[in-house]
C-alpha cells in the first residue's frame, strides 16, 4: 500500500529529545518528503505533539522505530492517507 501521509500522536520527555532530533530521525527514513511537528500539550514532564509526515510509500514501522530511537513514543495514528493521491479532509457539518 502506498502510504502518502501520516499524522501521529507522539509524546516526548520535556528535556529531550529536541524537536530537531526527532525531525532528523524522521527525515532519514526512506520515502519521507516533508514533515511538520506541532506541539499540542506541555506539562511538567512531557510534551505532546502531532507529527504530520508526507512522502511516497511511507513505512509506518520504520517511522515509529526512528521516532522511538530518537527517544519519543508514538501513541496512535490519527490520520492516514494512501493511494495515488492525498484526498483532502473536509470537516462534516453536524
Amino acid at each position: 500500500m502506498n502510504i502518502r501521509r501520516l499524522v501521529l500522536d507522539v509524546d516526548k520527555a520535556m528535556a529531550r529529545p529536541s524537536l530537531v532530533a526527532i525531525a532528523e530521525a524522521i527525515s532519514a527514513v526512506p520515502g519521507t518528503a516533508a514533515l511538520n511537528i506541532t506541539v499540542t500539550e506541555i506539562d511538567v514532564e512531557t510534551v505532546g505533539m502531532d507529527i504530520a509526515i508526507e512522502g511516497q510509500d511511507l513505512d509506518y514501522d520504520a517511522l515509529a522505530k526512528a521516532i522511538e530511537g530518537a527517544g519519543a513514543v508514538v501513541h496512535s495514528i490519527d490520520e492516514l492517507a494512501a493511494g495515488d493521491r492525498v484526498v483532502p479532509y473536509v470537516p462534516r457539518a453536524r
